[in-house]
């Protein structure tokens, strides 16, 4: 890596660092207790909108606003399914005002991917994987043969929440290793 490709590399990944960081708090608070307090992403989102502003200045303003928006447009419809928790849908909204739209949509299938794995990894940890799989596949079989979905009884094994903020933080670090999209 030469210097011009290292300052290339710092300009366009500066304005992330803070985001990142922002992100593992966000995903410390969701392990640890299940939540991510509302101070974090209010805090977090006001920030992003000045940034923008100040960095930007009006343009930059509108532009983490449609981030913000976006990032709460993409993951209010999974909340209210029950997918997920409110404190997801404002963190990313908060990123988005750091991030503005384009870069808030890499982030978004960034965290997707993360997310996913994620999921993958906790599922086979506790050795759910091959039953899960067998639940989606009954479910899959009685949505084309139109049945309603048999009653099923939910044991605590599988109530258990998944820190979601940690996929967040994970998709974060990527948007950062791969720099900022204009």
């Amino acid at each position: 890596m030469t210097f011009a490709d290292l300052g290339f590399w710092l300009r366009n990944n500066a304005p992330l660092l803070l985001p990142l960081l922002l992100s593992l708090w966000m995903a410390w608070g969701d392990i640890k207790t299940q939540r991510i307090p509302n101070y974090l992403t209010l805090g977090a989102a006001v920030s992003g909108l000045g940034f923008q502003l100040g960095l930007h200045g009006w343009g930059g303003l509108w532009s983490g606003f449609f981030g913000l928006i976006l990032g709460f447009g993409l993951l209010i419809i999974p909340y209210l399914l029950q997918g997920m928790g409110a404190g997801d849908v404002k963190a990313l909204a908060a990123l988005g005002a750091w991030l503005g739209p384009w870069n808030t949509l890499f982030l978004f299938v960034y965290m997707g991917i993360c997310g996913g794995l994620l999921i993958l990894l906790v599922l086979v940890w506790r050795g759910d994987l091959w039953s899960q799989m067998q639940e989606g596949w009954k479910s899959l079989k009685n949505l084309f043969r139109r049945q309603p979905p048999p009653e099923k009884q939910k044991s605590p094994r599988t109530q258990q929440r998944i820190p979601y903020a940690a996929a967040l933080a994970l998709g974060m670090a990527v948007l950062y290793w791969h720099g900022l999209r204009y």
